[in-house]
């Protein structure tokens, strides 16, 4: 049995893929590079360069490798991004899960995992924040997304598949043995800002909106480690496999930080000071945002492994420090060749 993993050399699918393959799964990866690393693969994984949504190369993967399940990771996640671009993101986000839902359902694939975000929530009548909340997000980014949570409900509905849509909420940290981590070149998760601050490759951070009605005027986000959020698709597969009924899950740890206490996590763990720089709010950012957690514990066979934020902070340290060596060395082999 294999597992397809659209944007699997990404930040999140690599993780996964990584987890998939440890646990002897054969992993087959479409992803277009444009945000991904092929070196971050495990060895033997293999990997087809192009859109998940190019129908032509999904259904020449799908019958060649006999896949019989999908995870689907491969879109755009920049919030202001979508702000800026909107067609841009319904293309690469509801589109390309379009194309690859029909060729799904072709080729009789019932099973599918969907990475969705707490952005379609959009500000929360109450937090933490659970599934059966409205659904009112702020930006085409959170509309794309449940867009597409609301098409694979009624793909799966017409079609007998089964699916698990995970609601993310904050993303961060690296794989603990710093093998892998996020690489992508302005990228815009507030750790991995905070932890290229410490290690002198910006010269400052900036905070937007230091007037929220929260304990200390910044936004409040739930962090999850991404080698835990890997696990929980492992977990998703694991439960799909075994019957289990469609269903969305939040993914986070149901507890809350201020952007400002994740700034001093990251200045604690590394030892170092940087700049920080206040700035207005930005458009489509959400207040607070924590998840609501009991549903995933309860239905999946998933026990969080780093589910501290100074964990989490110091593992992005870590492959942040392990990066910037090798682009350093990069750049001094290049001046001396």
């Amino acid at each position: 049995m294999t597992v397809l993993v659209t944007g699997g050399a990404g930040y999140i699918g690599s993780h996964t893929v990584l987890a998939l393959a440890e646990a002897g799964e054969d992993v087959v990866v479409i992803d277009d590079l444009s945000t991904g690393f092929s070196a971050y693969l495990p060895e033997g994984v293999p990997l087809f360069i192009g859109d998940a949504g190019d129908e032509n190369l999904l259904e020449g993967v799908i019958a060649q490798h006999n896949i019989e399940s999908i995870v689907h990771f491969a879109g755009s996640v920049v919030v202001p991004d979508s702000m800026r671009d909107p067609l841009g993101y319904y293309r690469n986000n509801f589109m390309t899960a379009r194309n690859l839902l029909n060729v799904a359902v072709k080729r009789g694939i019932s099973r599918f995992i969907f990475s969705s975000t707490a952005a379609v929530y959009g500000n929360p009548d109450q937090v933490p924040v659970p599934e059966h909340a409205p659904t009112r997000p702020l930006s085409p980014y959170g509309s794309s997304k449940l867009m597409t949570e609301i098409m694979l409900h009624d793909v799966a509905s017409a079609y007998g598949m089964q699916y698990v849509v995970l609601r993310y909420f904050n993303v961060a940290g690296a794989d603990p043995q710093a093998r892998i981590g996020l690489a992508t070149v302005g990228a815009t998760h507030l750790l991995k800002i905070a932890v290229e601050a410490a290690t002198g490759q910006r010269a400052k951070i900036d905070v937007f909106g230091t007037d929220y009605p929260t304990q200390d005027g910044s936004c409040i986000r739930d962090f999850i480690h991404v080698s835990d959020l890997s696990q929980a698709h492992r977990s998703a597969l694991s439960y799909l496999r075994g019957g289990g009924a469609s269903t969305t899950l939040n993914c986070g740890y149901g507890r809350g930080y201020s952007v400002l206490e994740t700034i001093d996590a990251v200045r604690r763990v590394s030892g170092r000071s940087f700049a920080v720089q206040y700035a207005p709010r930005r458009p489509g950012d959400i207040m607070a945002m924590v998840a609501e957690t009991s549903r995933i514990r309860s239905l999946l066979d998933w026990q969080p492994q780093y589910e501290d934020l100074e964990t989490i902070a110091a593992h992005a340290l870590a492959w942040e420090e392990k990066l910037f060596r090798e682009r350093h060395g990069e750049l001094r082999h290049a001046a001396s060749a």
